[in-house]
């Protein structure tokens, strides 16, 4: 059984879950469209490692993991599991689409700090 995290899709902060943002969700429906996958979900995750202590790991996965926490934006599923909940509450995901950068980023309100790589944090 899955737990469900708020879900919004607006620009605003949410308090409780993680939040994906219009720019992430849309850019996840389309990786799941020219996969031509739809069983897929996103999937975030914190693991031990990187130079301050923990990383992110944010990939499609298909599995049902016990404990698993659940969110839709628009049709975009987005799945946290039980342990990595607690360090992702309050964080936001996004993409970003410019000359200088490409790609996911998470703004997430508990990391205490991190690498100038923005990989890992504590």
């Amino acid at each position: 059984m899955t737990d469900q995290l708020e879900s919004t899709t607006d620009q605003g902060t949410t308090t409780q879950g993680v939040r994906l943002t219009d720019a992430a969700a849309d850019k996840v429906r389309a990786l799941l469209d020219q996969e031509g996958r739809d069983d897929l979900r996103l999937r975030i995750s914190v693991q031990p490692g990187g130079c301050s202590g923990l990383r992110y790991q944010l990939f499609f996965d298909e599995r049902d993991l016990d404990g698993d926490i659940v969110a839709d934006f628009d049709g975009v599923s987005l799945v946290v599991d039980r342990m990595s909940s607690p360090y992702l509450m309050g964080a936001s995901i996004d993409f970003v689409d410019k000359i200088d950068k490409q790609g996911f980023t998470i703004d997430n309100p508990n990391a205490t700090g991190s690498c100038a790589c923005g990989d890992s944090f504590h």
